[in-house]
Formats: C-alpha cells, sequence, structure tokens
C-alpha cells in the first residue's frame, strides 16, 4: 500500500478500500457515506453476486479508514467514488506498476486474492474469510486461499513446530 502513497486521496483511498475490505472493485464503486459506520469501524457491503437477492455484508475496516472515507465529503447518498469499473482499474493497474508488481495479481481482483491470503495467513477461521468476501461456499474462498512461494513457505513452517 505504500505505492498507494502519491495518489490523491481519494484514489489512494480505493485502494486501501480494496485492500482492506477483500470487495470485488464493483462493490467498492457503489460504497456512499451511509455504507460506513465509523464508530464500529465498520463497512456495509451490498453484495452485487447474490442474483436478485438483497444480500449485504459487515466487514471491520482499521478505524482510520473508516474516518477517511467519511472525511472525503460525499453526500449521504452519493458514491465515494463516482468513476467506472475501467477508471478504478486503471487507477489499481498504476498503484500496482508502481509497487513492482506484474501478471495475474496487478489489477484490483490481485488485492482480493490478497485480503483472502493475508486472513488465512492471520488464521481467521474460514467461515469469516468466506462472509467477508461474500461467497456463498467455503470451496469458493478456499481457491482464493492457494498460495504459493513465499507465502506457501509461511503456512508449511507452521506445522513443522
Amino acid at each position: 500500500m505504500k505505492a498507494a502513497a502519491a495518489l490523491s486521496t481519494r484514489e489512494r483511498l480505493l485502494c486501501e478500500s480494496l485492500y482492506f475490505l477483500g470487495c470485488r472493485v464493483s462493490e467498492a464503486l457503489q460504497l456512499t457515506p451511509t455504507c460506513v459506520d465509523v464508530g464500529e469501524s465498520v463497512i456495509l457491503i451490498r453484495c452485487l453476486k447474490k442474483r436478485g437477492k438483497e444480500v449485504t455484508r459487515r466487514v471491520l475496516v482499521p478505524k482510520r479508514l473508516a474516518k477517511e472515507l467519511v472525511d472525503l465529503g460525499a453526500q449521504a447518498e452519493e458514491r465515494l467514488w463516482p468513476i467506472s469499473r475501467m477508471t478504478a482499474w486503471r487507477i489499481v493497474k498504476r498503484v500496482m506498476a508502481v509497487a513492482g508488481i506484474s501478471g495475474i495479481h496487478a489489477m484490483p481482483k490481485g488485492l482480493r486474492h490478497g485480503f483472502g491470503v493475508r486472513a488465512a495467513l492471520a488464521k481467521l477461521p474460514l467461515h469469516l474469510i468466506q462472509r467477508y468476501m461474500g461467497h456463498s461456499y467455503s470451496t469458493t474462498t478456499a481457491i482464493y486461499l492457494d498460495v504459493v512461494g513465499d507465502e506457501e513457505r509461511t503456512l508449511v513452517c507452521r506445522t513443522w513446530r
């Protein structure tokens, strides 16, 4: 997230929200100030892949992030990021390039996958990761937990203790 520091506040907060929420870019773009509960440090995300059902998930975030999102100054029902999905994609791609990240992880979905991996490494229960990511089935969540390289080594090393 250090690479996002050079962005405008609004763009930085978009990247940080994707990083801390593990949400889809389209879900982040529909957030309004009314979705942010600063007192509880919670963001309410309307799931967009539930085929007609109105499902909202509640995700805890750092207090600083919740406060900064409200401080963006958007009106209650005004979107925090009144931009297109493509513009959001470009912002994330630019940050990933600055961070030296390329390939399949250099996109918004890479931040979502990173959330799942970080949650697994932090030993969050699978059902909680599933709920935060908005998955109906734990098998879908398990796909995001497929790790390689340093992340894989960290997990395997735990079994050696």
